[in-house]
């Protein structure tokens, strides 16, 4: 039987991705808040220096556990305001995360340019070299098979297209890192209870994190998936590392 972690906990593969589903059903109507909080709003601006990645709007553009639309949203906004003609497709496995995403891109009236489509990341309904780029934040590490997911993302792209990952990594700093593990297994959870009155979802979260693969080690699977040009940029002292990478 082939297991993969789930937290700090072992499950069959085949049950991982249930169990993440169920995770972010019970937390959808919380998410937003819940990043706010969880962040101190530091999420926004690494999100802004993420869309960054993105010079050029006129593209056909896959996000990847898209959640609630946060990176969708800004990019439309963006291209909106540029005249910028941009085609973007929404797809995450949680079928209330995206229903949420939707809403708020009628909110917006940001809807236009984009279709929303339930998916899994390691089996994408896409043809290969579809998209100029593929954008996943904090969500692949989410993924029971990130090795597939990486592959996936590769073929789905066109030939140079671009590869773009933000993703919670490794603080390396000495007091950053005691403060930063402190505050993600005692702080996080606690707000996780009072908020979204779901402590064990946000044991996970930090669980998930910790168990991520460090910068340089994502950086080789990246690679290992058939992408060239790849870099990482950490933000907030590691916190967070946006990667990059292109089809070549």
């Amino acid at each position: 039987m082939h297991q993969t972690n789930f937290g700090f906990n072992k499950v069959d593969y085949t049950k991982k991705q249930w169990l993440v589903n169920n995770i972010f059903s019970r937390v959808a109507d919380k998410y937003d808040l819940m990043n706010d909080l969880m962040s101190i709003g530091l999420h926004r601006l690494w999100k802004n220096e993420f869309i960054m990645q993105i010079p050029n709007l006129n593209s056909n553009i896959l996000d990847v556990a898209s959640g609630s639309g946060d990176i969708a949203l800004q990019l439309a906004k963006k291209a909106k305001a540029r005249g910028n003609n941009i085609s973007l497709i929404l797809s995450d496995i949680n079928e209330e995360m995206l229903n949420n995403a939707k809403k708020k891109s009628i909110d917006l009236n940001l809807f236009q340019n984009m279709k929303f489509i339930v998916a899994n990341a390691e089996e994408l309904p896409f043809l290969d070299n579809s998209f100029d780029y593929y954008t996943i934040a904090f969500g692949i590490r989410n993924v029971p098979d990130i090795n597939k997911a990486l592959k996936e993302a590769y073929r789905v792209l066109k030939p140079m297209g671009k590869f773009i990952c933000l993703e919670f990594s490794k603080v390396k700093e000495g007091i950053l890192k005691d403060f930063y593990k402190f505050y993600s297994f005692t702080i996080i959870p606690s707000i996780g209870q009072i908020i979204a009155r779901n402590k064990e979802a946000y044991e996970y979260l930090v669980e998930s994190i910790a168990l991520f693969p460090s910068q340089d080690d994502f950086r080789i699977m990246i690679k290992a998936s058939g992408f060239e040009e790849v870099h990482y940029k950490n933000l907030s002292g590691g916190i967070v590392a946006i990667h990059s990478a292109y089809k070549i």
